[in-house]
């Protein structure tokens, strides 16, 4: 349960929760917790830099207010059913459509939205799938740090200065105004954020969350197609998908995957044909 007493920077953290994961995936994939800490405190250090009027609970107080404004959200991955999914919805639906959702999107998925001029309301990342381009093309940016990307946040530093809604992020112990809403990709940590925005009527919807031996070319900024996904990336993207099992327990709205392959997950999976009858 939610604490409602709580500030929205005390609902977001998730690290208590999640700590035990957290260690199994230090174990896992042999990450280092210091590496993440010095990325973390980078982090900060960063939005130390920020207009002394940047308030981290002015921006989540924002942040809920425009999704309580609408009844869908949609969180998109980079997998290789994402432009399929996407073209279909926008040929038999429009780009109205899109409009009428909450759109939040993983790292490089935002670059087909871009490439369609449609808004999105938030993109996630750890910025090893978006380009200088893509930072500022969404209302809210949430910027994830970990052990491999300090050199990112360095070369990221002043776009995240200068953007007004940013939100920082870490996947370990939190600290001051960087957040760790729990997750472990940028897909399935969409869906632990938004754990503490949600209100009953909302429904989640998952587009391009694949479970299979294949990249999206969304994933990273230069690929041409999809390409065979690496031990290590299909192993984390396995990990994904049994802490979005895990969530979808503890948060009690409704999940949907739009044509994805989930494997042997009991998700709620929409077909194509499905989606063409959609009625949201």
């Amino acid at each position: 349960m939610v604490d409602l007493a709580q500030s929205l920077k005390e609902r977001v953290n998730f690290y208590e929760n999640f700590k035990d994961w957290y260690q199994l995936i230090v174990r896992e994939f042999g990450f280092n917790p210091e590496k993440d800490c010095e990325a973390r405190d980078y982090l900060l250090k960063i939005l130390k830099k920020k207009k002394p009027n940047w308030s981290i609970e002015q921006v989540l107080n924002s942040f809920k207010s425009h999704v309580e404004k609408k009844k869908n959200i949609f969180l998109y991955g980079c997998g290789p059913s994402l432009e399929k999914t996407f073209y279909h919805i926008l040929k038999v639906k429009g780009s109205s459509f899109f409009t009428n959702q909450i759109n939040l999107v993983a790292d490089g998925a935002s670059r087909i939205f871009i490439e369609n001029s449609i808004d999105m309301d938030g993109i996630f990342s750890d910025l090893d799938g978006i380009t200088l381009k893509e930072f500022d093309k969404a209302r809210y940016m949430i910027v994830h740090a970990h052990g491999d990307n300090i050199d990112k946040l360095r070369f990221f530093r002043n776009k995240i200065i200068d953007f007004d809604n940013l939100i920082g992020t870490t996947q370990v112990e939190p600290l001051e105004d960087v957040l760790n809403p729990g997750g472990f990709t940028d897909g399935d940590r969409i869906l632990f954020f938004i754990r503490s925005f949600l209100k009953e009527e909302h429904e989640i919807y998952f587009i391009g969350m694949d479970l299979i031996k294949k990249v999206g070319r969304y994933s990273k900024p230069g690929n041409d197609e999809d390409h065979e996904a690496s031990p290590i990336k299909y192993k984390k993207i396995k990990l994904a998908f049994k802490l979005i099992e895990w969530i979808s327990e503890i948060i009690p709205n409704k999940i949907h995957f739009l044509n994805c392959n989930v494997g042997a997950h009991n998700f709620d999976v929409l077909s194509l044909e499905e989606i063409s009858v959609l009625d949201i």
